[in-house]
């Protein structure tokens, strides 16, 4: 499979850092010369210095022979016409691009239809937003995601020392606690990912992720003495894009919101646009600005501005004043193992959404959907079983699954199955996996090879 990625910036690299693990042919185009050097340094991959744009940087990365072209520079004029000239060069070759003004918002479809026919358009904002309200929508978690259409929902919780699945054997659970358990996907602990096995022990600190239907999700939020209490009144930090869409969301929701932004031109612009929202005018890391705002009182603060250092500083404050819970977004990757150690759990970024959105497409075989489990650590993929397969019609116990993987979900017509060894995937099931990064290859070679018929 080759893949030509225009932009090496973090989206970039990293996409180009998942493909050349998996051993598939990218080339990368950037006219930054560090970048450049960055990605050549680190990663094996081919690179050109040159525009993304540019018809001849295009031919020498082999875009007619690419299957895919991913435009992820920051610029979406650039990635609009980098795919307009790839759409001339190479009309087979399916494209991708990163857009995230919200002018080109209504034009999404239209981009799919007609020229430059862009399969696929992916607005980080549109998508950090999404998983702000997931997150909302269950306050004990620390990351939520969905598959199925969101029928089923991937929760991750971290473990107290108080609570009572703690020292107890995974096999042995349900039995001890007498409370039916979640089948229990990964474990990250002490910065590592784990799948578990039945004779693994929770322990406090442990971040513990599983499946669930939200007619459950009470339940075995409950098992880990989670309780899912409603968000009603938030104060988001920052009133840029991405505050003023989730604010302008919000505002179809039984919520209170109030915007702190320090900005007072674009506190009119904000204000002129939302009705329910109280705009105040300010710095977030004000402590005397938020004390008067009544913190203490808040469900849920969120920091959204355009600095990830203000950020950081404001959630620790107002976590130290009493808000209930912080969601705090950051883009560089290198910060993510920090926020645990900080006390900031409920991490959102717009560079690994795109990257989440962008991982399905990049896979073979009949993906639905993909999402990646800190950072490049693991994914979890959804995908649909095809009849032609082999691996339909037996146990799971039989199916010669790689290590560092685990069936977590099978999704048959209305119906969630939580697998066992014993299980049987039919012909039209969607199937949820979770792999560690080192079985995504193989775990992309059995969807390949086994769920898609040639």
């Amino acid at each position: 499979m080759k893949i030509v990625i225009v932009g090496a910036g973090e989206v970039g690299f990293h996409i180009a850092s998942h493909l050349a693990r998996e051993n598939k042919d990218v080339v990368v185009i950037d006219q930054d010369a560090a970048a450049i050097r960055r990605l050549s340094e680190n990663i094996d991959v081919q690179v050109i210095q040159a525009s993304g744009s540019s018809p001849a940087a295009l031919m020498e990365a082999g875009i007619k022979s690419a299957e895919l072209m991913l435009a992820v520079t920051n610029s979406d004029e650039t990635n609009l016409v980098a795919c307009l000239v790839s759409d001339m060069l190479s009309p087979n070759t399916k494209k991708l691009a990163r857009i995230r003004a919200a002018d080109f918002d209504e034009f999404h479809e239209t981009f799919k239809i007609k020229a430059p026919r862009i399969e696929t358009v992916i607005n980080p904002e549109i998508e950090v937003v999404k998983t702000i309200v997931q997150m909302m929508s269950v306050p004990g978690a620390v990351d939520v995601g969905e598959f199925a259409d969101g029928r089923v929902k991937l929760i991750g919780v971290r473990l107290e020392k108080h609570e009572k699945a703690i020292g107890i054997p995974l096999s042995e659970l349900s039995a001890r606690v007498k409370q039916k358990a979640p089948l229990i996907s990964a474990i990250i602990r002490e910065d590592k990912l784990v799948i578990p096995r039945g004779n693994d022990k929770l322990l406090a600190g442990d971040l513990v992720y599983f499946m669930s239907e939200d007619r459950n999700l009470t339940d075995y939020l409950s098992f880990f003495d989670k309780h899912s209490e409603p968000v009603k009144r938030v104060l988001i930090i920052g009133g840029g894009r991405i505050g003023y869409r989730l604010a302008r969301l919000l505002e179809d929701q039984p919520v209170y919101t109030k915007i702190i932004e320090k900005n007072s031109e674009r506190c009119k612009v904000i204000a002129d646009k939302l009705n329910k929202a109280v705009i105040l005018h300010g710095d977030g890391s004000d402590q005397m600005l938020l004390s008067e705002e009544n913190i203490h009182e808040m469900d849920m603060v969120v920091a959204l501005t355009g600095e990830e250092e203000t950020n950081i500083l404001s959630s620790l404050l107002v976590k130290q004043m009493g808000a209930k819970k912080t969601i705090t977004m950051i883009s560089r990757f290198s910060y993510f193992p920090l926020m645990e150690r900080i006390g900031l759990d409920q991490i959102v970024s717009p560079r690994l959404s795109a990257i989440n959105s962008i991982l399905q497409h990049i896979r073979r075989g009949k993906v639905l959907s993909a999402r990646s489990i800190k950072g490049e650590e693991a994914e979890v993929l959804e995908a649909m079983a095809m009849e032609t397969s082999d691996i339909v019609d037996k146990p799971l116990n039989v199916i010669g699954m790689p290590k560092g993987s685990l069936v977590t979900g099978i999704i048959r017509d209305d119906q969630f199955i939580i697998p066992s060894g014993s299980s049987i995937i039919k012909p039209g099931d969607r199937i949820i996996i979770f792999a560690v990064k080192q079985a995504i290859p193989k775990i992309e070679k059995i969807l390949a090879v086994k769920l898609e018929f040639f």
